[in-house]
């Protein structure tokens, strides 16, 4: 990290720390004070300045980019003073150095103060890097960890609990949205007569199908064994629940063939539209979902419904038989 020059002040010769940081083309055979802008001591103004100098502190800057700054110390070499050395070696910013130049402690003598800053900043910087990747790795599973909790394992559909949050905030929010629930006709003869395995492969054509039948910003949850729930958000009219509730129950009723043998279901749908600027709680809005669902069963299944307040006190009035039933017996 040096420089020799002549009496005129011409650069001969520059170590090779400075021959990174400038191409030697650059740097030998051209006089000090182009390269470089001198900005201590202000007596150094020209080229005759720097003959017969005695031993001076320096603090100059490239005047090229990235016009680093550095600091550093003239003094002849012998004598006669035909020639000087410019020693920089404690002159340049580690930072600026590692940073602008790609410097490593090679680029520097042994003895030099600036070994023991470079060790300090090549430690930190792997500390970061390490600590980066560290950080990147426990994101990854934190992301991952966040969707197994969110996720059914068997269909890849959202489980309840999605199912519970993302209600939650549209609820919150006043939205506007439809909620679908949706339980498999048919599906505990599937599962008895040709097993759980055949079930299992059930389950997951329904899920594909319904997802194929809703759009990307629709959630599609398994919430039991064979039931199912569509949030729809921004429906624009009831007809568009039909239209999709029909989809999805026409898919439903094609045979699933499982090895040999087709395994055959319909789905019962229960829809309840939520306006915009209507208030609801969840555990309501989910009660009057199931009354419209079970209007569809009863209604011979393979039939969606939606849900209207008089689904409810007709549902009320066949249960309230029922129960003074089991009151007297």
């Amino acid at each position: 990290m040096h420089l020799i020059l002549d009496r005129a002040g011409k650069i001969l010769h520059a170590g090779p720390t400075l021959h990174k940081m400038r191409d030697a083309a650059q740097l030998v055979g051209r006089d000090l004070l182009d390269v470089f802008d001198i900005k201590f001591p202000r007596s150094l103004s020209s080229q005759t300045d720097l003959q017969g100098i005695d031993q001076t502190k320096l603090r100059l800057k490239l005047r090229d980019a990235p016009h680093t700054s550095l600091k550093g110390i003239m003094l002849p070499m012998d004598r006669t003073q035909d020639r000087v050395i410019v020693n920089l070696s404690f002159g340049i910013s580690i930072l600026d150095g590692v940073r602008d130049f790609a410097l490593t402690n090679a680029d520097f003598a042994a003895t030099d103060l600036a070994i023991e800053m470079l060790y300090l900043v090549e430690a930190k910087t792997a500390a970061m890097d390490a600590s980066y990747r560290l950080n990147t790795r426990l994101q990854g599973a934190k992301i991952a960890a966040e969707e197994q909790a969110y996720t059914d394992t068997l269909t890849g559909l959202k489980n309840r609990r999605a199912l519970d949050t993302v209600l939650t905030r549209l609820l919150e929010r006043h939205a506007s949205f439809a909620v679908m629930q949706i339980d498999l006709d048919y599906f505990k003869a599937v599962n008895d007569t040709l097993g759980h395995a055949a079930g299992d492969h059930v389950l997951q054509n329904v899920a594909r199908i319904m997802v194929d039948e809703t759009r990307g910003l629709d959630l599609v949850a398994r919430v039991g064994g064979d039931e199912f729930t569509v949030v729809l958000p921004e429906v624009s009219s009831d007809e568009v629940l039909r239209r999709v509730g029909n989809r999805i129950i026409q898919r439903l009723e094609e045979p699933m063939p499982f090895q040999g043998t087709d395994c055959r279901i319909s789905a019962s749908i229960g829809t309840v539209w939520i306006q915009p600027g209507e208030t609801a709680t969840m555990e309501d809005l989910l009660a009057d979902a199931d009354v419209a669902l079970y209007a569809s069963k009863n209604a011979g299944r393979a039939k969606q419904t939606l849900y209207h307040p008089e689904l409810r006190e007709a549902a009320n009035a066949v249960s309230a038989p029922a129960q003074n039933d089991r009151r007297h017996p």
